[in-house]
C-alpha cells in the first residue's frame, strides 16, 4: 500500500489528468489514454514535494452533485447576464463588491468556491482576505446583495464543507 501511495500519490489528479489529454487530443484512441495516463501519473509524482498534504475528499458522490448544481447555476446564469446586457440599461443596474465571509478553512475548498464564483457569468471572486475568512464577489447587477452572499453560502459553500470537511 505505502509503494502505491508514492507511486500515485494524488489519484484523482491523475484521472484528471489523463482525462484532459484525451479532450485536448481530441481523439479517443489507446495511445492517447496510454499517454494521458503515463502525464496523469508523471506530473503527481513529480510535483508531490510541492504539495504539503494530500487533499482529503471526505463525500466524494457529493462531488457530482456539486458539479451539476454548478453546471444548472451556470446555464441560468447566461440566460440572466444576456437579458441584462441586452435589455437593462445602465443606469439601472446595480453593481455590487459583496463580502462573503467563510467557514471555509481548507485552501482547497476556498479554491473551488472562488472558481465556483468566477465561472458563473455574472460574478467574480477578487480577492481572499489575509486569513482566509472572507471572500471579495463583484456582481455585475445584484438588487440585494445580502441575499447573493447567502444564496452563495447556501449552494456552494455548504455543500464545499460537506465535501471537503
Amino acid at each position: 500500500m505505502r509503494l502505491l501511495q508514492r507511486l500515485l500519490p494524488h489519484p484523482i489528479l491523475t484521472l484528471l489528468l489523463t482525462f484532459t489529454w484525451i479532450m485536448l487530443a481530441n481523439s479517443w484512441t489507446l495511445n492517447s489514454l496510454v499517454f494521458g495516463f503515463l502525464l496523469g501519473l508523471l506530473i503527481p509524482f513529480l510535483t508531490q514535494p510541492y504539495w504539503p498534504q494530500q487533499m482529503k475528499v471526505k463525500r466524494p458522490l457529493k462531488v457530482v452533485e456539486y458539479i451539476f448544481v454548478v453546471l444548472y447555476d451556470i446555464l441560468l446564469a447566461n440566460v440572466a447576464v444576456a437579458r441584462i446586457v441586452a435589455f437593462k440599461a445602465n443606469a439601472k443596474r446595480r453593481p455590487a463588491w459583496i463580502a462573503v465571509p467563510l467557514e471555509l478553512r481548507t485552501p482547497e475548498a476556498i479554491t473551488v468556491l472562488a472558481g465556483t464564483i468566477t465561472m458563473t457569468p455574472g460574478t467574480v471572486s477578487a480577492d481572499v482576505s489575509a486569513e482566509g475568512h472572507a471572500l471579495l464577489v463583484h456582481c455585475l447587477d445584484a438588487d440585494d446583495p445580502d441575499a447573493v452572499r447567502d444564496e452563495i453560502k447556501q449552494r456552494y459553500e455548504r455543500r464545499l464543507m460537506e465535501i471537503f470537511e
